[in-house]
């Protein structure tokens, strides 16, 4: 389970060892850390790493398979923690250090920055393959934070980017070597950890209005 620890003025939440995919309790204990981070006072900034092959693979297919008439609800709380993260009054960065893919690759892009593993491991978003339709709040928040044409190719082909080739398309800031992914994120986060503040989370709330708006239409998240 996710787990949170502090170095000077960054929160470093670990997201687990596994899959790290959302289950209902890993939602609400990532939930749980960032109360305590938005609640502190002071300087801080967030990073989000993971232990092992996994960064995220996204939603509990098995739970919400075994639970299919909490559907629209548990949808509905993926949604408020992308809606959250996105909007955080501080700076956040995600250190990919294995496979990101699906809702946890959309988990990824609402951090403020990604620093990723140049040499293994896949970004990726597969719902063209395993037929699962983006939902309106999913398909604003990809489109809000990448380019175009990244995102065009992203969603419609299911292309997995290795980190330099997600580097060089603008999904990660870096992609860097394995052993450094977590020290780097840390450093980017950081040196930016005075801005935490009611202003920053203003100018994200105000930058990402319109995917906001979607996340947070908790009467229709399916659309």
């Amino acid at each position: 389970m996710p787990s949170l620890d502090r170095q000077d003025n960054v929160y470093v939440l670990d997201l687990g060892d596994g899959e790290n995919r959302f289950h209902p309790e890993w939602l609400a204990t990532v939930s749980a850390a960032l109360d305590e981070v938005e609640k502190a006072e002071g300087p801080r900034a967030l990073v989000t790493a993971a232990t092992g092959k996994f960064y995220s693979n996204g939603l509990d297919l098995d739970w919400l398979f075994a639970h299919a008439d909490q559907h629209q609800d548990y949808v509905a709380s993926v949604h408020e923690l992308l809606a959250r993260l996105l909007s955080l009054p501080l700076i956040t960065v995600a250190a990919l250090q294995g496979h990101t893919f699906a809702a946890g690759a959309m988990f990824s892009l609402a951090h403020d920055f990604r620093v990723m593993r140049a040499d293994r491991g896949y970004w990726c978003l597969p719902e063209a393959d395993i037929n699962i339709p983006f939902t309106p709040g999913m398909a604003a928040l990809i489109q809000s934070r990448l380019a175009p044409q990244t995102a065009h190719k992203a969603m419609l082909t299911a292309h997995r980017y290795g980190g330099t080739d997600a580097a060089t398309a603008g999904i990660v800031d870096q992609a860097v070597a394995e052993e450094t992914v977590r020290s780097t994120a840390i450093d980017i986060a950081q040196a930016q950890a005075n801005k935490a503040g009611d202003t920053l989370g203003t100018i994200k709330t105000r930058m990402y209005a319109p995917a906001l708006s979607h996340l947070r239409d908790t009467a229709n998240p399916l659309g």
